[in-house]
């Protein structure tokens, strides 16, 4: 059975939390200590396979790889002061380089592959890492962008003929007696530094430490399991996935490709993939596949997904294809390091992001900082009394983000209900107002979702000086459909009383939205794009 979350409400200090985050490993073990251990324990269970690059690797094989990378970056003479660059996908050795820098006590950074290069320059400009990881596809920029440091750089595939090859760097002897490193900063240690979601501006460096936070909802994992996620290490969820996948020995399947739903079900059904972490983006391309109808799915056992919102829709539709009730919604954020809540109670709670996990605490504030009680709607802040280092070079942003009494601020608009089940409303800054009444995109999304011949909506704002904000809608059909943009336009009208949520604005149909290099829905640019198309016609 999963990990059963609980809520208890202190009506004194109005604040929700959860029970205390429970130790199966030793407290003082670092993430890359356990790792280590446990790769050793079991060392003929198969640690990984690429089902795009067709290599399998044992846990020896892994763990003699990591050891190797690891070996390589102390040949360099690397310091737990340093940083490691990476910006590559999901291919067989990547695994070995996040584990090689958890043995050193060396964070890494990691970029989304998608970043243009001032944007990459930009990044490490902030962490100067002296070491880099990337594919040969973005050898080139990435040189260009850091041409001013002091920095090797390593290639995972498409070699070009003036990179270091992986092959060269697994080709290093393994240091005598080699053991993991003791962390000098405690479990206090920054153990990877990602990037903020980037829906606006640059992406900011966000450390995640070494606590054992990121384990919170991930006991229940045996060697059984299987292991899945599309997510890249600049994601939470890919970092997620790295560090479970060594703590409890289970086994990986990954892939470097574009996400494909259809390759992707095939992956859950030839290699019976129990567990699996998701964008809501990537379950509405699976439930408008074709594939989907007949996939065989029965073998998933814990089906998580967050990020963003999935429609009512598509959780139905996924969860009919599911041979058990393992369809969950977690909420958390990078800054978090962790998931913060999980709704193992769709059926009772259907909208809710669930209940707080272990080690989490959270209240709501309203406008004024003051705390606010069970139903009432403000900003969510969780605190899980754990070590932040913060955005990394940016001391500013980072006491926005967290205050002097450990809360971080999510920007997320919500409440807990009396059951002490989490509901996320809205973002905070994504509050539009028509004639001076407020509303949120998410109240149009949610009726649009519902029409038959919708796959994916974004609702937004557009400025008119007179009234405000006019709802406008993008849209994604259904393969097939014949839906046109007046058709869900009168639709909004005839489903939604209130005449300032109707679509004034308009509606387009695309191909597809726009999206941050993590996957979500990038509602600014999304914005952006239905202007260009409404200015030109």
């Amino acid at each position: 059975m999963p990990y059963r979350p609980a809520s208890f409400y202190d009506a004194d200090l109005k604040v929700w939390s959860s029970g205390k985050l429970e130790h199966y490993f030793d407290p003082h073990l670092s993430i890359g200590e356990i790792i280590f251990e446990e790769m050793r324990r079991h060392p003929q269970l198969i640690a990984q396979i690429s089902a795009t690059e067709n290599t399998i690797l044992t846990r020896a094989e892994l763990h003699d790889n990591s050891m190797r990378v690891a070996s390589y970056m102390r040949s360099l003479g690397l310091l737990q002061t340093d940083v490691v660059g990476i910006i590559a996908r999901n291919t067989t050795h990547m695994s070995a380089v996040a584990y090689a820098c958890f043995f050193n006590g060396i964070a890494f950074h990691s970029l989304n592959i998608s970043y243009e290069r001032s944007t990459i320059e930009k990044l490490f400009n902030i962490t100067r890492p002296r070491l880099i990881f990337c594919d040969g596809d973005e050898f080139e920029q990435v040189r260009a962008a850091t041409a001013h440091l002091d920095v090797k750089i390593v290639t995972m595939r498409n070699h070009l003929s003036d990179s270091i090859r992986i092959d060269e760097v697994l080709a290093t002897p393994i240091e005598e007696n080699f053991l993991p490193a003791k962390l000098e900063q405690g479990n206090d240690q920054t153990l990877a530094i990602l990037c903020s979601s980037g829906t606006t501006g640059v992406p900011k460096a966000v450390t995640v430490t070494n606590s054992r936070q990121i384990l919170n909802s991930s006991n229940s994992l045996t060697t059984n399991d299987v292991q899945y996620t599309h997510s890249t290490l600049d994601w939470i969820t890919g970092l997620l996935t790295t560090v479970t996948s060594g703590v409890f020995s289970t086994k990986r399947i990954i892939a470097d490709n574009v996400f494909d739903p259809a390759f992707f079900m095939r992956l859950v059904e030839e290699h019976q993939i129990t567990w699996i972490i998701q964008a809501p983006t990537h379950m509405a391309m699976m439930a408008n596949c074709p594939a989907f109808g007949t996939s065989d799915l029965s073998s998933l056992k814990y089906y998580l997904f967050g990020g963003s919102r999935a429609s009512v829709e598509t959780q139905h539709r996924i969860r009919s294809r599911l041979s058990r009730d393992c369809l969950h919604f977690a909420y958390g954020f990078t800054e978090l390091g962790s998931m913060a809540s999980i709704n193992l109670h769709y059926d009772e709670k259907p909208n809710s992001v669930g209940r707080l996990v272990a080690g989490i605490r959270l209240k709501v504030i309203c406008e004024k900082g003051e705390s606010l009680g069970p139903d009432e709607v403000g900003e969510l802040c969780l605190c899980n009394d754990q070590h932040w280092a913060g955005y990394y070079g940016n001391p500013e942003e980072t006491h926005k983000m967290r205050d002097a009494q450990m809360w971080f601020h999510s920007g997320d608009l919500g409440y807990v209900d009396d059951d002490g089940f989490v509901y996320v409303v809205e973002r905070k800054k994504d509050m539009l107002k028509y004639q001076n009444i407020m509303y949120y995109p998410n109240d149009i999304e949610k009726v649009i979702s519902a029409m038959p011949d919708v796959a994916e909506v974004c609702v937004f704002g557009v400025w008119n000086q007179m009234v405000g904000d006019e709802a406008a809608a993008a849209v994604v059909k259904k393969q097939g459909s014949g839906l046109k943009a007046q058709d869900i336009v009168d639709y909004v009208a005839t489903h939604i009383d209130a005449k300032y949520k109707h679509l004034h604005g308009g509606a387009i149909i695309m191909e597809d939205l726009v999206r941050s290099p993590n996957g979500k829905t990038n509602r600014l640019a999304t914005k952006a794009y239905f202007l260009e198309v409404k200015n030109s016609t």
